[in-house]
């Protein structure tokens, strides 16, 4: 069960209750001059620690599905390349950058 924060709007009182929410709506119900009070939410991203990484097993399997398919995204990632395939990657990147230029 949720836990609510109310205010008494006639006195300013503040009090949190622990209720289901069909409690929560016959209590407001019942008494006009309180309401409940919004607070933001804490919500925990981009946790970092040993859980978060990737494990050197699944950065194999990577590099073996790279392999396989060595034009895709993962692959410009995860493989292996030697350093004529990365010159040659580069010359057909100037090329193809100078077709765009005489297409325009």
């Amino acid at each position: 069960m949720p836990t609510y924060t109310f205010e008494n709007r006639k006195s300013g009182k503040i009090w949190d209750e622990l209720m289901s929410i069909s409690e929560m709506e016959e209590y407001l119900a019942k008494n006009k001059d309180v309401h409940t009070l919004i607070h933001k939410v804490n919500i925990v991203s981009g946790v970092q620690g040993i859980s978060y990484k990737n494990d050197q097993g699944m950065k194999e399997v990577f590099q073996k599905i790279s392999e396989k398919h060595p034009t895709s995204a993962l692959a410009q990632q995860y493989g292996k390349k030697t350093i004529k395939q990365v010159k040659t990657e580069q010359v057909i990147a100037k090329h193809r950058a100078r077709q765009r230029a005489k297409t325009k």
